[in-house]
């Protein structure tokens, strides 16, 4: 049973990635409304659920740290700061790459080292999200789908970010990178059970990357942005949370 739930969640993901760039309407400016609504819809989640329980594994991952680490106690959300500051990171890194091929004359998307520093980063980020849904289902199926629906509709906006960086390099082998890192993921869970403390240290990591990753790409004044639509998405699937838990 565990097995076909999960994996039925971890199709999902996977199609979004493969076949989300099909979704034509999504391009323009200003943003589309279904964009701005996945990004509340994800923040909401990372807010209303994922924070308050990095709260409850703080108590583990400050058991594991021992005396010696006693700083870490009541520090779980550094690591989210690290996510956050990673991706902020990959993104600035992207961006330059960006101008430098730009004002060389070549085509407006990244070198192609930057390509696969920053899918490889991704990947990373998709293999966390891949483990995470096993663990999700541990705590209840209704979990399950909650994190799987959050997840499907930032990796539409992430997919979005994604093209407008790389373009067609995206498309052509990026997209199918960070799908198998999905499966990877989720492979490592069935196999390999971790320590309660390092599932909230990359819960805490997942965290602040998919706050980054939203926030990026709603805040720049050229995107547009929508933000009842935002705001409308991150207060309806608050209340669904609350609701649900």
């Amino acid at each position: 049973m565990i097995f076909v739930v999960s994996l039925l969640a971890v199709a999902v993901l996977v199609a979004v990635h493969l076949f989300s760039y099909k979704l034509r309407f999504l391009d323009g400016t200003p943003r589309s409304i279904w964009l701005s609504l996945a990004g509340g819809v994800s923040v909401a989640y990372v807010f209303v659920h994922l924070l308050p329980e990095l709260a409850e594994g703080q108590e583990a991952i400050a058991e594991a740290a021992g005396e010696g680490f006693s700083f870490l106690e009541q520090h779980v959300y550094l690591v989210a700061l690290v996510g956050l500051a990673t991706f902020y990171g990959l993104d600035r890194l992207a961006t330059e790459s960006r101008r430098r091929r730009r004002k060389a004359g070549g085509e407006d998307s990244t070198e192609a080292g930057v390509f696969w520093i920053h899918i490889g980063s991704f990947a990373v980020y998709n293999v966390l999200t891949g483990y995470l849904l096993l663990n999700r289902l541990a705590t209840g199926l209704e979990a399950l789908v909650l994190f799987a629906l959050a997840m499907a509709l930032h990796f539409v906006v992430n997919d979005y970010g994604l093209r407008e960086q790389h373009k067609g390099l995206y498309t052509r082998i990026g997209r199918w990178v960070i799908s198998a890192a999905i499966l990877i993921g989720w492979a490592i869970g069935l196999a390999i059970e971790v320590p309660e403390a390092a599932v909230a240290t990359l819960t805490a990591f997942l965290a602040g990357g998919v706050i980054m990753n939203i926030l990026k790409e709603e805040l720049p004044e050229e995107r547009q942005s929508r933000f009842w639509a935002f705001a409308a998405g991150a207060a309806a699937y608050a209340a669904l949370l609350l609701v649900a838990f």
